[in-house]
Formats: C-alpha cells, sequence, structure tokens
C-alpha cells in the first residue's frame, strides 16, 4: 500500500509528533496533581486530628513574641538595613565569583574576566568601606 503524500501524510505526522509531545506534558501534569493532593491530604488530616480548645490567651493577637499592648505602631532600627545591605553584598559575591572562576580558565577570555572581576570587586570593596565607616563592622 502506497503511503500518502502530501497534506494527508504532513496531518498524519503532526497528529504522531502531538501526540509524543503532549504525552511528556502528562506527567508533568500527573506529578502536579499528585503534589497537590498530597498537600490537600496532609492539610485535611491535621484539621481533623488536632485539638480544638479555644482559650482568650489562644484568640488573643500575637505577633513576633511582642504582647498587644499600646499602639499599633513599632519602631525599627535602622541597623537592621545595614544588616541586609551586608548581607546582599557578601550573597552577589559569593553568587559572581563560582561562574567567574570557570571562566576565568579559558584562555580566550582570561584578561578581559580579570579585569572585570576587579571592578566588581571594587564596587564591594567600596560597600564594605561604606559599612566600616557606619560602625556596623564593630562586634558589640
Amino acid at each position: 500500500m502506497p503511503e500518502p503524500t502530501g497534506v494527508a501524510a504532513v496531518a498524519e505526522r503532526g497528529t504522531v509528533i502531538a501526540s509524543d509531545y503532549f504525552q511528556s506534558y502528562s506527567v508533568v501534569g500527573l506529578l502536579a496533581v499528585v503534589g497537590v493532593l498530597f498537600v490537600a491530604v496532609a492539610f485535611a488530616a491535621g484539621r481533623l486530628l488536632r485539638p480544638v480548645v479555644p482559650t482568650p490567651e489562644k484568640l488573643m493577637t500575637y505577633e513576633c513574641g511582642v504582647d498587644p499592648v499600646g499602639e499599633g505602631w513599632a519602631h525599627t532600627q535602622v541597623r537592621y538595613y545595614v544588616y541586609a545591605f551586608l548581607y546582599v553584598i557578601f550573597a552577589v559575591d559569593s553568587i559572581f565569583l563560582f561562574p567567574w572562576a570557570t571562566v576565568f580558565a579559558d584562555r580566550d577570555y582570561g584578561a578581559t574576566t580579570l579585569v572585570e572581576m576587579f571592578v566588581f570587586l571594587g564596587f564591594l570593596a567600596v560597600g564594605l568601606l561604606y559599612a566600616y565607616k557606619k560602625g556596623v563592622l564593630a562586634w558589640t
């Protein structure tokens, strides 16, 4: 029997390719459904098994270990911003140093990446100098 040619052949081959394509997504979809069901069953079991004993202490508003007394406005110290700033400096530093170390070994990019890394480390040094001038690096 001769093979179909023209539009019929393209349509037949397209159906086979499309079914293979969507079959791989069906595995991902099934895994997502199983994950959602697992979480739903865990929450339902927790709700059914937990004891329900409401007391005035349990019904009171609670926020981060601070009793709700007085105004709803709390002051945050600015020094926490500087700690976050230092964390970002060191996190970004570690993120960029590892890929740089792999590219630095390449013969074509060695000098360019070395200059770029010194510029990057210069920016980080300015950030650390700022923190040092503010007195954040002093251990208290």
